[in-house]
């Protein structure tokens, strides 16, 4: 079977769900193509104690608020049932268990290939976020059967580890609250490439992001100077793990750089022995299945300007620094939607 649509959006998550919030309100004629059985299922698989650094009042997408205490943070299952609720509210068209195999342009527009066919579209937002291949070093490879390795997009609990010591490699967010997680039942190594900096949750009794809005810092755009500054060092919200630190709970060692069955060496030339291996070393994109050519440079970075591509009718949505920092967040992602709708 094939569809035809005025604008196809791929991917419904919380760019996806905010692009058709804004094309419902200009109404315009679209769908959005979600592989997944439901809304909100790329949060429901994240690992069980996920919680956000934003509270609730800056975790809302455009037009409802999110149900619970403002000032609360909310869990991944609850952010999950949020998306879902939203879809439902907004009634949005969204084709379910819908997998996009290839984008190619024909006469008047584009064909998607999915798993329920053919799909037409004159545009097409590509809105699949900023965490799509989960990237693993190649030094894993060397590493001994024995010790269990995982990447952080597929950890859920602490079950699957062996007895024994965990290094964490990468600091960012997640791979700190996981090391954290850990320490109640092992011995946890945190491998950091860089200098660990910090920002509260809360300051004198507001949120942070409370004060990045009052400061100006949240409107900081991606090529300004304080844009640039910020994207060079960015923070790890939150002085938790401050206390493991100096407990001696987790154990920060610099980046790692080899590893001899389970003996891993790091930067300095020290060393230690481990039992599993977290890598939370973050996401790499994917779009070979998108055969359009004037879209990438010679990285494999999309060519864009706040989403618009060089590509007439190719929209992306959801980039990390797409425009601000908060363009791949729930609390940002509207405004750089409510900007792309206005070329629809």
């Amino acid at each position: 079977m094939e569809y035809n649509f005025e604008v196809v959006v791929i991917g419904a998550g919380q760019a996806g769900l905010s692009m058709g919030y804004h094309l419902g309100q200009k109404g315009v004629s679209y769908t959005l193509l979600e592989e997944h059985p439901r809304v909100g299922d790329s949060w429901r698989n994240r690992y069980q104690s996920l919680e956000l650094f934003t509270p609730r009042e800056y975790s809302a997408l455009p037009g409802l608020k999110m149900i619970g205490e403002p000032k609360g943070y909310p869990t991944k299952d609850e952010v999950a049932d949020y998306l879902e609720m939203y879809a439902e509210h907004f009634q949005m068209p969204v084709m379910l268990n819908t997998s996009v195999q290839a984008l190619q342009a024909v006469p008047n527009g584009f064909r998607i290939s999915t798993s329920r066919g053919d799909i037409h579209a004159h545009k097409v937002v590509v809105a699949i976020g900023a965490f799509q291949k989960p990237f693993t070093p190649a030094l894993s490879g060397t590493v001994a059967d024995s010790v269990f390795q995982i990447h952080a997009a597929d950890y859920r609990d602490p079950s699957p580890l062996r007895d024994g010591a965990v290094l964490v490699v990468g600091a960012g967010n997640s791979g700190v609250q996981i090391a954290q997680e850990l320490t109640e039942k092992h011995q946890v190594i945190l491998s950091v490439g860089k200098e660990m900096k910090f920002l509260p949750k809360e300051w004198m009794g507001r949120s942070i992001f409370k004060w990045m809005d009052l400061t100006g810092v949240a409107k900081a755009t991606v090529d300004s100077k304080l844009g640039r500054f910020i994207r060079k060092n960015d923070p790890i919200i939150g002085f938790e793990v401050k206390a493991f630190l100096k407990s001696g709970a987790i154990q920060l060692r610099p980046r790692t750089k080899s590893a001899n069955g389970n003996e891993i060496v790091f930067e300095d030339g020290s060393s230690c022995e481990v039992q599993n291996i977290i890598w939370a070393t973050g996401y790499r994109s994917d779009y070979r299945w998108i055969k359009l050519s004037g879209l990438f440079d010679e990285d494999g970075n999309v060519i864009h300007q706040r989403g618009k591509t060089p590509v007439p009718g190719i929209f992306f949505l959801g980039l990390s620094w797409q425009y601000r920092r908060g363009s791949a967040l729930l609390m940002g992602v509207g405004e750089d939607a409510e900007y792309l709708a206005g070329w629809m």
